[in-house]
C-alpha cells in the first residue's frame, strides 16, 4: 500500500479525538450549553504616558468572577466559572456540568505602582489601569537636544 493510499484511508476514516468525536457525538447533544468553552481570552497592552492599560476578552462572566493578585513583581488575573443545566421531560431527565477556567500572569514593570491598580469589568472586557510612579511619568517627557 502507498503513501498516496493511505493517506486518502486516513482522510475517509474519523479519528476518535478528530473530526468524528468533536462534531458527529456533540451534535447529537448540543444545545449550546455544553459548547460553552473558555479558552485563555486576548489581552491588549497599551502604554500611555501615566499608565498602561490592559483590555482582557473575557464575555460571559461577572466581574465576581475574577480573582486579581498582585505579588511581587507578578500580576496575576484568574477566573473560575461552574454552571449546572438541567433539562426534564415526560421520559428523561438530562443534567449537564460545565466548568471553565482560565489564569494569565504578568510580570509588572518596575514604574507601576502596585498600590493604586484599578480593574473594571464592563460589556465582556476585563480593564486594568496599572499607573506609572511619578518618578516614572518625569522621566517619560520627552524633549529635543541640539547638536552643538
Amino acid at each position: 500500500m502507498n503513501t498516496r493510499t493511505l493517506a486518502k484511508r486516513r482522510e475517509r476514516m474519523p479519528s476518535l479525538s478528530g473530526d468524528f468525536f468533536n462534531k458527529s457525538l456533540l451534535d447529537l447533544f448540543d444545545d449550546g450549553f455544553s459548547s460553552r468553552v473558555m479558552n485563555v481570552p486576548a489581552v491588549n497592552i497599551v502604554e500611555r504616558k501615566d499608565d498602561y492599560l490592559v483590555s482582557m476578552a473575557a464575555p460571559g462572566l461577572k466581574k465576581e468572577d475574577f480573582k486579581i493578585d498582585v505579588e511581587g513583581d507578578l500580576l496575576a488575573v484568574r477566573s473560575e466559572k461552574e454552571e449546572e443545566n438541567e433539562e426534564k421531560d415526560e421520559k428523561y431527565t438530562r443534567r449537564e456540568y460545565s466548568y471553565s477556567s482560565f489564569e494569565r500572569s504578568f510580570t509588572l514593570p518596575d514604574e507601576v505602582n502596585k498600590d493604586k491598580i484599578d480593574a473594571h469589568y464592563q460589556d465582556g472586557v476585563l480593564k486594568l489601569v496599572l499607573p506609572k510612579k511619578e518618578e516614572a511619568k518625569k522621566m517619560a517627557i520627552s524633549k529635543q537636544i541640539t547638536v552643538k
